[in-house]
């Protein structure tokens, strides 16, 4: 079995910090932002000079075959999420809160996010929700614990919101993700993040909020961008959201190099001399004179 061990440059890293990040909104600098589930995805992230890595319960769909991230539960993010950290110890490593482990009340949600900074090592806590999340923000804050917020399209509330649809459309919506947004950066968040809203209303928040302001699906005026690793790198047979930019076709490349290597085996290219462990003639005539004894 083959080892892996994480790319040395990463450790040349300095480590990304709240600091960090507020300082390049600052300066106007864009932060990046991308998930990662596992531990060689997420040191090649680190290696690159990823700011942000997302353990996102989108790993359901991505990792976990299923239709929503609902079933996603926290031992499966603690799990994730301590691969991640393990991976990329520079990079600001978000855990994102699952569905039911923060809404049924405060102390769950303050132990749940607990449980993601102290198993995983995390750098901070995601959860979705405006106004209505205000005092488990608070509550998650006040334990020490930085919170990243999460505004319009929030899967977790997907039949709520009659389905993955763009937010934030009309004048009422527009002022109420206005109005929740600041609701969170007063009530403690570090940072939020908005997804599939429209640009201009975006560009309203973040000229607005003094904490960073991520989008998925938000525009450009945001102060940085997130991508799903696997949307990015075109590896999920699944839908691709209209933000979505594609940079490679990793399905293709897997499918052409699975169907060589199935070539190769039925056909008996692999293995190769190359490929095979070697025992000397002298030991070999050895173990063929022991067996023709016994």
């Amino acid at each position: 079995m083959s080892t892996w061990t994480a790319p040395t440059q990463a450790s040349t890293r300095k480590k990304v910090t709240i600091h960090t990040l507020m300082e390049k909104k600052a300066r106007g600098e864009k932060i990046t932002f991308i998930t990662a589930y596992d531990f060689p995805t997420a040191a090649i992230e680190d290696k690159v000079g990823i700011d942000i890595i997302l353990v996102g319960d989108s790993l359901g769909m991505c990792v976990y075959g299923f239709d929503s991230t609902l079933p996603v539960t926290m031992d499966m993010m603690v799990n994730h999420s301590r691969a991640v950290r393990k991976g990329a110890p520079n990079c600001f490593v978000i855990g994102d809160m699952p569905y039911m482990s923060y809404q049924v009340s405060v102390e769950q949600a303050v132990a749940n996010a607990g449980r993601l900074m102290q198993e995983a090592g995390v750098d901070g806590v995601k959860l979705e929700g405006g106004i209505e999340m205000v005092d488990r923000i608070s509550a998650i804050t006040k334990a020490g614990i930085p919170v990243m917020g999460h505004l319009g399209l929030t899967p977790q509330s997907v039949a709520m919101l009659g389905g993955f649809k763009a937010q934030g459309r009309d004048v009422s919506a527009a002022i109420k993700l206005i109005e929740d947004a600041k609701a969170l950066e007063e009530a403690g968040c570090v940072s939020v993040l908005l997804e599939a809203i429209p640009a201009e209303v975006a560009q309203i928040i973040t000229e607005r909020a003094r904490i960073p302001i991520l989008s998925i699906g938000a525009g450009p005026y945001c102060d940085g961008q997130v991508l799903v690793v696997h949307d990015l790198l075109g590896f999920f047979g699944g839908h691709v959201a209209k933000f979505v930019k594609q940079y490679a076709n990793m399905n293709e490349y897997i499918e052409k190099a699975l169907l060589e290597y199935k070539a190769d085996v039925e056909n008996v290219a692999f293995p190769g001399p190359e490929h095979c462990y070697k025992i000397s003639e002298e030991e070999l005539a050895k173990l063929r004179k022991a067996l023709e004894e016994n």
